[in-house]
């Protein structure tokens, strides 16, 4: 009976010793982890960034079903390749069409918005967000138009 509480006891400072043993967080970062951490911090430096010629276009007065379309500048001011991986409207009557190639740095390019007025009288303002890989990740520009409403239909 002795021998088997002594057994126990012994069983029991093994798994106790091994349970509180705590791993660190330090001690499951690998070396590759560090290298890609690393690499990581040195390209944060060499950021895309953008630059607008206009932040908001006024097509002024037009009328309801008028569709008309503008078109902004983006420059890449930054040091690495910008990157546009989406263009979206606030709307479906707003609809840009960014470039599909990457933008070098110290280059620019157009895109294109047009914007369809069917259904909208009134003043309108629309936002176009580009998903990019600056360092806001999403870049933001607008349209705006006040639009009269088309008269009735004649019975």
């Amino acid at each position: 009976m002795i021998r088997k509480s002594v057994g126990l006891f012994a069983l029991s400072l093994v798994v106790l010793a091994t349970a509180c043993k705590q791993e660190s967080a330090a001690d499951k970062i690998t070396d590759a982890d560090m290298k890609a951490i690393q690499e990581q911090n040195a390209m944060a430096g060499k950021l895309a960034k953008v630059e607008f010629d206009k932040e908001i276009h006024d097509f002024g007065t037009i009328k309801e079903g008028d569709r008309v379309e503008t078109e902004f500048i983006v420059k890449n001011v930054g040091d690495s390749d910008l990157l546009i991986h989406e263009a979206k409207g606030s709307c479906g009557c707003t609809v840009p069409e960014p470039p599909r190639e990457p933008i070098k740095p110290g280059d620019s390019a157009p895109i294109k918005v047009s914007f369809d007025s069917k259904g909208k009288p009134g003043s309108q303002e629309k936002t176009v967000t580009l998903t990019t890989n600056t360092a806001n990740g999403h870049e933001t520009f607008k349209i705006k138009a006040n639009v009269t409403p088309a008269a009735p239909a004649a019975k």
